[in-house]
C-alpha cells in the first residue's frame, strides 16, 4: 500500500477502536467500556494498545481506580465522536431517502430572524421540498449553543460571544440588530415629533433581565447622555407579556427592530420617535465544525443566506 495513503488506512484503523475510544471516555473504566461493546476485557485492552502503537503515544492515563485520557485522548475522542456521529448520520440519510424522505432538520434561532427570515425560508424549502421535515426553535443564543453542541440543533441563527468556544464553530454573520423602543397605541409620546432620552427618563420601562447583553446597553446608554438609568423597570424577556402590560399601560418598552415592526404591523405596539444608539452586536448562521451538514440542513442554509441578503441589504 502505497505510503501516500491516509495513515488511518495503512494502520488498517477498526471502527471498534473508535467506538472504545468513545466509550472508555464515557464509562472510565476498561472493564465497563468493554461490557457495553459486547466484547471481552482482553480484547478492549488489545485494540487500546493497537491504536496507541499506531500513533506512539498513550491515550489513556490508567488510574487506581480507572482511566482517564490524556491530552492526546481528549483529541482523538473528539475527532472519533464526530466519525461515529457522522456515520450514524449516513444512516439516517439513506434510510430517510429509501423511505422517500428528505430528512429532518432542526433550526434554532433568536427572536429576530426567527419573525422575519425563518418564516419566508421555512415556508420556501417545505415548498421545494415536500419530504422535508423541519422542527424551529426559538431561544437565546447561549441556550441555542448549548444544544447545538448536545446535537440536538443542526443550525442556530444567533449571536457569538467571548465565552463560546469559536474553534468548534463556523460563523456566518447576517445582519446587526438596531433596537427601538415602543409603546401602546395612542400613547402621548407618540404625539412628540421627536423624543430625547431627558424626555422618557421617567418612564417605567420593560427591560430584559440585568445580565443580559441588551439590558447592559440600555442602561449604558443612558449613562454616556449623563443621565441614571430608568429605575421604574419590569423585567421580561416575555414578548407576550411584554406586548400585553404595554396595551394596559402608559409603560415604555425597548426590543429589536425586527419585532418591533411585526407587532407594530398588527397595532399591538407603535415605534416611539427615539434615537436608541444601543444597537445588539450582529447575528448569523451558526453551525459546528465536527458535523457535517446534511442536504436537508444545507436547503435549509442556502435559503437562510439568499433571505438574508434580501432582507438586511438595507442594513448597510
Amino acid at each position: 500500500m502505497s505510503n501516500s495513503s491516509p495513515w488511518y488506512v495503512r494502520a488498517r484503523l477498526k471502527t471498534r477502536q473508535l467506538l472504545l475510544l468513545i466509550a472508555l471516555a464515557e464509562e472510565g473504566n476498561i472493564h465497563r467500556a468493554a461490557a457495553v461493546l459486547n466484547m471481552t476485557q482482553p480484547a478492549a485492552s488489545k485494540l487500546l494498545r493497537e491504536l496507541e502503537a499506531m500513533l506512539d503515544v498513550p491515550l489513556f492515563e490508567r488510574m487506581p481506580r480507572g482511566m482517564r485520557p490524556t491530552r492526546y485522548g481528549d483529541a482523538l475522542i473528539r475527532h472519533a465522536r464526530a466519525v461515529v456521529g457522522s456515520l450514524n448520520q449516513a444512516q439516517e440519510e439513506v434510510l430517510g431517502l429509501k423511505a422517500g424522505h428528505l430528512g429532518h432538520v432542526a433550526v434554532g434561532t433568536i427572536t429576530s430572524p426567527g419573525v422575519r427570515v425563518l418564516p419566508p425560508v421555512v415556508a420556501q424549502v417545505t415548498r421545494e421540498h415536500p419530504g422535508l421535515r423541519v422542527s424551529l426553535e426559538i431561544e437565546n443564543s447561549n441556550v441555542l449553543l448549548e444544544r447545538l453542541a448536545q446535537d440536538k440543533l443542526d443550525l442556530v441563527i444567533g449571536r457569538l460571544f467571548a465565552e463560546h468556544d469559536k474553534l468548534h464553530l463556523r460563523y456566518e454573520p447576517l445582519a446587526d440588530e438596531p433596537v427601538v423602543a415602543v409603546a401602546r397605541p395612542g400613547h402621548p409620546l407618540l404625539a412628540e415629533p421627536t423624543l430625547t432620552l431627558h424626555d422618557v427618563q421617567a418612564a417605567t420601562w420593560v427591560v430584559p433581565p440585568i445580565g443580559s447583553v441588551l439590558r447592559h446597553r440600555f442602561d449604558l446608554m443612558f449613562q454616556r447622555a449623563s443621565l441614571t438609568a430608568p429605575t421604574s423597570v419590569v423585567e421580561t424577556s416575555a414578548l407576550l407579556f411584554l406586548t400585553r402590560i404595554l396595551q394596559q399601560s402608559d409603560m415604555l418598552a425597548v426590543i429589536g427592530v425586527d419585532v418591533a415592526q411585526y407587532y407594530a404591523s398588527y397595532r399591538m405596539v407603535e415605534i416611539l420617535p427615539l434615537a436608541m444608539p444601543c444597537q445588539m452586536d450582529d447575528f448569523g448562521i451558526i453551525t459546528r465544525t465536527d458535523r457535517l451538514l446534511s442536504p436537508a440542513a444545507m436547503h435549509v442554509v442556502e435559503a437562510l443566506r439568499t433571505a438574508g441578503r434580501t432582507a438586511y441589504d438595507s442594513q448597510g
